[in-house]
C-alpha cells in the first residue's frame, strides 16, 4: 500500500494488486465493483499491468486488502519488492514470436511470489521482462532482468495467408 500527501496535507492510499495481463470482462466487472465499493469507483492500472485502487478513507484499506486476497488478487508489489512481470503476449497476438511468454512468465513469477507479496524483500525494487522475440516489444531494455526468447532458425513465412492472419504484418517484415 502507497500513501500519497499533498502539500495540503491530504492523503490517498494506492492499494495495488496483481493481475493477469489478458484480463476477462467478469474480472474488469469485479475490479469496477471493488472500487466502488472500497475506493469511490477510482482504479488504475499501472504499466506492469498491476491494478491500483485509489482510495480517500484508510478504513477502507484492510477490507479492499481481504477482498482482493479472497478473490485471487494478492496485494503487494510496491517499495523493495519485485512487480508483474510486464510481457508481451507471443502467439495470441504476434505471428513472429519464438516463444508464448503466458507460461514462462507464471513460472518464474510462481517462484518469485514471496517477493512481490512481502513474505521476503529485496535490497531495491525489481523489474523483470520477457520479450517473445528480438523485436523486444516486452520492455526488456528497461527492466533489471530480461528474459528474451530467441528464433533458432528463421521463421517460415506463408505469405499467401500472412495478410489475413497477422494483425501487424509488417512484424513479419521486421
Amino acid at each position: 500500500v502507497l500513501m500519497h500527501v499533498s502539500e495540503s496535507g491530504a492523503k490517498l492510499y494506492s492499494v495495488r494488486a496483481a493481475t493477469c495481463r489478458l484480463a476477462s470482462i467478469e474480472t474488469l466487472r469485479l475490479f469496477a465493483d471493488l472500487a466502488d465499493e472500497f475506493a469511490g469507483g477510482h482504479l488504475r492500472w499501472t504499466s506492469r499491468n498491476n491494478v491500483e485502487f485509489l482510495l480517500s478513507e484508510e478504513k477502507n484499506i484492510d477490507p479492499l486488502i481481504a477482498k482482493c486476497n479472497a478473490e485471487g488478487y494478492p496485494v503487494g508489489g510496491t517499495g523493495a519488492s519485485i512487480t508483474n512481470i510486464v510481457h508481451t503476449q507471443g502467439w495470441v497476438h504476434c505471428h513472429s514470436a519464438a516463444s508464448d511468454a503466458s507460461g514462462v512468465v507464471k513460472s518464474v513469477m510462481d517462484d518469485l511470489f514471496p517477493y512481490y507479496n512481502g513474505e521476503k524483500t529485496l535490497p531495491a525494487k525489481l523489474r523483470i521482462a520477457f520479450a517473445c522475440c528480438l523485436n523486444m516489444c516486452g520492455a526488456v531494455h528497461c527492466s533489471d532482468i530480461a528474459i528474451l526468447a530467441v528464433h533458432r532458425k528463421a521463421p517460415v513465412v506463408n505469405h499467401e495467408i500472412l495478410k489475413a492472419q497477422c494483425e501487424i504484418p509488417n512484424v513479419v517484415a521486421s
